[in-house]
């Protein structure tokens, strides 16, 4: 069994559950985790039609596990980064409906994840920041400016703004905003609401309502991650 990453087998309506599984540390994105997480999607096949993305614990994801960075050279955080990046574009151009239920604190990297799926549902737990260019490394811009407008996010990444769930509902980093209701609940509504959409036309759905902008992503992460003094960058973030 994966013990960093938890894939459900799909219900009968062809639904699967893919658990960030490190509650006692917040589900931060180790090296190992993120592996494991590009090993579930791997084992992903046709018969899925949604998948629910989730953390374990009070915590959907804290973000970039930096624990040790300091002994990893700029090579290998590059590398982490470049990772995560290639996760969140997996999860944008995935072919099934994807679905981030946001119990809990989603953070940095963690707030990607969330914002890379087609459907975002939180709790009033569900927080959100986006700290990254603190230490200078552009990861799920694009996305976030798509979400909730350029001068929107523009403003949250200068000043690492921190939203409660409401104001994430407000801004459109969530698209639903649920108390008192079961994850499963209400994935079983949706799904029953698009029930007349064959698997054929879900898949061109989703690949026409939202730009790959991929190639772009990566490219303007590798920048911000190779820019000399990445270790400094990351020192100085912590220490405030």
């Amino acid at each position: 069994m994966n013990e960093f990453a938890l894939l459900s087998p799909p219900t009968a309506e062809g639904v699967r559950t893919l658990s960030l599984n490190r509650p006692d540390k917040a589900n931060a994105l180790s090296a190992a985790l993120v592996d494991h997480l590009h090993a579930s999607l791997d084992a992903i096949g046709p018969e899925t039609l949604a998948l629910v993305i989730r953390g374990e614990g009070r915590t959907f994801c804290a973000g970039f596990d930096l624990t040790g960075h300091e002994q990893s050279s700029e090579g290998d955080l590059l590398l982490r980064f470049v990772r995560i990046n290639e996760l969140l574009a997996r999860l944008r151009q995935a072919r099934f409906l994807t679905i981030a239920w946001v119990a809990g604190a989603a953070f940095g990297a963690g707030a990607d994840i969330a914002c890379s799926c087609a459907v975002r549902i939180g709790t009033s737990a569900a927080r959100f920041r986006f700290p990254g260019f603190q230490f200078g490394v552009a990861l799920g811009t694009r996305r976030l400016a798509t979400l909730v407008g350029a001068e929107r996010a523009r403003a949250m990444l200068l000043h690492n703004e921190e939203l409660d769930a409401a104001a994430a509902l407000d801004c459109g980093l969530l698209t639903e905003l649920i108390d008192g209701a079961r994850p499963e609940e209400r994935v079983d509504a949706l799904m029953q609401s698009t029930r007349k959409l064959d698997a054929a036309g879900l898949r061109t759905l989703l690949a026409l309502t939202d730009a790959d902008t991929a190639n772009h992503d990566l490219a303007d992460l590798v920048r911000s991650v190779a820019r000399h003094g990445l270790h400094a960058r990351i020192a100085a973030y912590r220490r405030a």
